[in-house]
């Protein structure tokens, strides 16, 4: 989150050098901390409301809300609220901003499939997101990547239609090469963090489930069968990908991610631009094989 603000900051202080004006320093503060405010505020929201989830009813999905009631007991949490996702492809994830606030959302998809162990696994994964408040960095990380990359996106708009103007040339085309450098990788910079604070946070919530229902088989046979689905979720949006438990992507999107990681050097940019570890990587770390 600090590394967030220091490049917010340095993107206002940049824009205010290059118009010569201190107030968009001073604007570029005030509106991050607002923008933080309103995603602490409204995250569990938007999330819900992109995904097109609807609250589960205790009588219609009985087996679920009992699962989500007897591990939250288990892990000494306040029983979440409990959203559903009418979606054939197997995915869950949580969302919220506190422990006291924390929704639970899982795919029609998801409930087909499982057993009740792999729920259960599932479920406590999703728990330990919330015990780990990993759903709040996540939510608020995602409000900050798009805050800089609508900065970015407003400066080389201004370029484009004139924006600076100064006598020395020279200086001024210094800073617009620093600007443009600027606007193309603060993004990509923003997103990196993202992710790789996602794959971080997903192997502590494999652990953390596994510790819970002490039955980390469970996990690993679900991980098994949602990476099995080949087909994307028929609703999806790239800002909240890194919530779920599985990247929702289309398949051929993620194929294009594996077929990167041939070689040694395509693995590493394959990994940095990923929004999960790999299957394989979280049943070794879950049942060491």
């Amino acid at each position: 989150m600090t590394v967030f603000f220091v490049v917010v900051i340095f993107l206002g202080w940049f824009f205010s050098i290059y118009y010569n004006n201190p107030s968009i320093l001073y604007f570029f503060v005030a509106f991050s901390i607002l923008m933080n405010f309103f995603s602490y505020w409204f995250s569990d929201k938007i999330v819900l409301r992109l995904a097109g989830a609807k609250e589960a009813k205790r009588e219609e999905y009985f087996d679920l809300y009992t699962s989500v009631e007897n591990l939250s007991i288990t892990a000494g949490l306040p029983m979440p609220k409990v959203y559903v996702v009418v979606d054939a492809a197997p995915n869950a994830f949580a969302t919220g901003r506190d422990k006291k606030h924390a929704v639970i959302c899982v795919t029609t998809g998801l409930l087909a499939i499982l057993n009740k162990n792999e729920l259960e696994g599932v479920i406590a994964h999703e728990l330990s997101h919330i015990g780990n408040r990993d759903m709040l960095l996540s939510t608020v990380v995602v409000v900050l990547v798009g805050f800089v990359a609508i900065l970015s996106d407003i400066f080389m708009r201004s370029m484009l239609f004139g924006g600076h103007r100064s006598n020395d040339n020279k200086a001024h085309g210094m800073l617009m090469i620093v600007g443009i450098i600027l606007s193309i990788l603060a993004p990509i910079f923003a997103m990196l963090i993202q992710l790789a604070i996602s794959r971080k946070r997903e192997f502590l919530a494999d652990a953390s489930g596994a510790l819970l229902t002490r039955y980390p088989e469970g996990l690993a046979n679900a991980l098994r069968k949602i990476s099995q689905y080949s087909k994307p979720m028929s609703r999806q949006s790239g800002a909240i990908a890194h919530l779920y438990i599985s990247d929702p992507r289309p398949h051929d999107s993620r194929q294009r991610v594996g077929q990167a990681k041939g070689t040694s050097f395509g693995k590493k940019i394959g990994g940095f631009f990923a929004t999960h570890p790999p299957v394989e990587e979280r049943v070794k770390a879950l049942i060491g094989q």
